[in-house]
């Protein structure tokens, strides 16, 4: 399958060119040139699936003309070895448990996925040298950096810089991405996660730089690290199915970068049986007013308790828009939005932890209230927890008066030694940094 510009300026590329370029030479996000509908006898059968089989037939109608059928479900099987359950909170909200990977965050998928495709690819030309090394550049507001770095760790022929705002991730967050060493460099920038992104941005579509070293990006603007996202919301209707509860099923996804609920629409697209979407914003409600006035307005980000959702400029936009062509009315029929700031996210917390004995992370409160305040009758939600409550353990802590445990996987990254760039937001000083590399 060959790969578009959203900016319609670039030529068409193969998924390898897609996946090791990153962005699309006119700035433009590539978009698959066709979404395959998957057979009825597969949704009619779906719940009878495990996760795996699941997310094999989702990866082979976007990869399988380009990736052997073998390697493929090897990719898709090493990349799923743990599970992304649905449990119930309260008789119609559900959630899906994104945070049972390695690093404890829904971005596990996603990352784990594109290194092992990246690999593959690299693998196949015969470029796992020092020669050709692919240097993947991340920016992050928390989890893509720590699920990238840990996806990425230690992988032939990678390295990885991760750009981050300093002081505007939890202590833990930033653990898992500054104490790996090996192949990934962690890169602390003045500024907020607006900065970072513009900074990946600009340095892939400076000719100096790219003509140096061979550069891409692991955030969501990668095909790669988007499309397998999907793949636990088939899994999430297999499962409610299972249930009896998947006829009028409404998913709610904290929303920031917008690649999560992103992909769940392709999903759509492809015949995902899900009713209706809500995207559920913190304080940083860009999206939100579009889907209110029509018009989109990017601007600067706002720090929030939800830190991974904030975003200012969500990059997924783009692809949002060429799926539905423009059309606002057609988004605005998938999707609704919600947007909430730190106090209401508090109220959230503490009330569903004395009504339910179920403990939200900040993102995963917005989704838990939009489904409380905007499903109708009949309707069930699913709602994602996008990572483990004790990745915020200082604030969750402070919100609920309790002591969370932090899992032994947590613990073994806070043992180890910070070690890190300090670095300005400016360009210049970004592209001399890695000009030495």
């Amino acid at each position: 399958m060959l790969y578009y510009s959203t900016n319609g300026k670039a030529p068409l590329a193969t998924l390898e060119k897609a996946v090791v370029k990153g962005l699309a030479e006119d700035k433009g996000l590539y978009m698959p040139e066709h979404i395959k509908p998957l057979p009825k006898e597969f949704y009619d059968n779906i719940e009878k699936l495990s996760f795996r089989e699941i997310a094999y037939k989702v990866a082979d109608a976007f990869f399988g003309d380009d990736i052997d059928a073998s390697s493929l479900k090897d990719i898709v099987y090493d990349t799923l070895q743990f599970d992304c359950p649905v449990k119930e909170i309260t008789e119609n909200i559900y959630t899906l448990e994104l945070f049972h990977g390695p690093t404890l965050a829904f971005k596990d998928v996603g990352a784990r996925f594109m290194a092992r495709i990246l690999q593959y690819f690299l693998k196949k030309e015969g470029k796992l040298d020092k020669e050709h090394q692919v240097n993947v550049l991340v920016a992050t507001s928390g989890d893509t950096g720590s699920a990238v770095a840990n996806g990425f760790l230690g992988v032939e022929g990678i390295h990885v810089y991760v750009l981050y705002p300093k002081g505007k991730v939890s202590p833990i967050q930033e653990c898992q991405f500054t104490t790996l060493g090996k192949n990934i460099t962690a890169i602390e920038i003045d500024g907020v996660f607006d900065d970072c992104q513009a900074l990946v941005k600009a340095a892939f579509m400076d000719e100096e730089l790219n003509r140096h070293m061979k550069l891409t990006s692991a955030n969501s603007i990668n095909v790669a690290r988007f499309l397998p996202q999907a793949f636990y919301y088939f899994n999430a209707y297999a499962r409610m199915k299972e249930k009896g509860l998947a006829d009028k099923l409404v998913v709610c996804v904290p929303s920031g970068n917008f690649g999560n609920i992103c992909s769940a629409l392709f999903g759509k697209r492809m015949g995902l049986p899900i009713k209706r979407f809500i995207a559920a914003n913190n304080a940083n409600d860009i999206f939100y007013k579009y889907l209110q006035t029509g018009v989109y307005e990017p601007k600067s980000s706002v720090q929030t308790i939800a830190n991974a959702m904030d975003v200012g400029a969500p990059s997924n936009f783009a692809r949002i828009i060429e799926l539905y062509k423009g059309e606002h009315r057609d988004i605005c029929a998938d999707i609704s939005g919600a947007t909430y700031s730190d106090e209401l996210i508090r109220e959230t917390m503490r009330q569903c932890y004395a009504t339910t004995g179920y403990i939200l992370d900040p993102h995963g409160a917005c989704g838990y209230r939009a489904l409380e305040e905007q499903l109708l009758d009949g309707e069930t939600g699913v709602f994602c927890e996008t990572a483990h409550p004790a990745k915020f353990k200082d604030t969750v802590d402070g919100i609920l008066s309790t002591d969370i445990e932090i899992p032994a996987r947590l613990q073994a990254f806070m043992h180890g030694k910070k070690a890190v760039v300090p670095m300005t937001k400016e360009f210049t000083d970004f592209k001399q940094f890695l000009l030495n590399q």
